[in-house]
């Protein structure tokens, strides 16, 4: 073989190449349609937690925040909904108490760190694919590399004269392997750390929207269950009005 010839391994047949190179194809293309995914959902993300942003400061009250996210599906809106969720599911009382006012409070804390954990884990898939193949590649990679010298050696041994195109020619192929694992790594690593940086300001945009979600249904008048009625009475055409005549108690 006088040619340098990157395809060589796949022709030679030699199974423990083949499949070096296959796993590193496999871990290359695995990595840019993972980002290409998360990059699109981060541009989503963003376009839907302005919207959940802007109703939030367009709102003046907590029920006219509740109705402005109802049918969003972004992050913020999704964390919002939770909180007014605490609200409903709340089997306690709110008679004004300290004691009533801080259980009330332990549990929408809780709601709405709840919905935070699952809104970064989401925001998190991928991030393993792009960890491991960055650990990973090289030494796949380096692998490959050591399995094609020997194997190259083996077969320069066996011949009767050695000349310089006989011994470049598949240690040079062999090395291929090595670059292969690197350039599989690199952009790995560099996802990683774009979008672990993009999920980290994500995460203190959750911690400040959280903040001030729970202050303001905490400042509210909204008592258990009320957030559900008022939901029920705007969805439902029969519904009597809210004239303070059917309130039980």
């Amino acid at each position: 073989m006088n040619e340098f010839d990157v395809f060589y391994v796949f022709r030679h047949g030699d199974p423990v190449l083949v499949a070096v190179f296959a796993i590193l194809l496999l871990m290359s293309v695995a990595t840019w349609a993972i980002a290409a995914s998360k990059l699109l959902t981060l541009f989503g993300v963003r376009r839907d937690n302005r919207a959940a942003l802007a109703a939030f400061d367009a709102s003046q009250t907590a029920p006219a925040f509740h109705d402005a996210i109802r049918d969003q599906r972004g992050p913020l809106a999704v964390i919002g909904q939770e909180a007014f969720a605490a609200f409903d599911d709340y089997r306690g009382v709110r008679d004004g108490s300290d004691k009533a006012e801080q259980r009330l409070d332990d549990h929408v804390v809780r709601r709405i760190r709840q919905a935070m954990d699952r809104q970064l884990l989401r925001m998190q898939a991928g991030n393993i694919v792009f960890a491991s193949v960055g650990a990973l590649a090289p030494f796949v990679g380096l692998l490959g590399t050591v399995w094609g010298i020997h194997g190259a050696l083996i077969d320069i041994s066996q011949e009767a004269s050695v000349s310089m195109d006989l011994v470049a020619g598949p240690l040079g192929e062999a090395l291929v392997a090595t670059a292969a694992g690197l350039a599989a790594a690199i952009p790995a690593v560099a996802f990683f750390n774009i979008f672990n940086r993009s999920q980290r300001l994500l995460h203190q945009d959750f911690e400040a929207f959280a903040h001030d979600v729970h202050a303001l249904l905490m400042h509210s008048d909204l008592r258990p269950g009320n957030a559900r009625e008022a939901r029920d009475r705007r969805t439902d055409p029969h519904a009597l009005p809210d004239d303070g005549l059917h309130q039980g108690g």
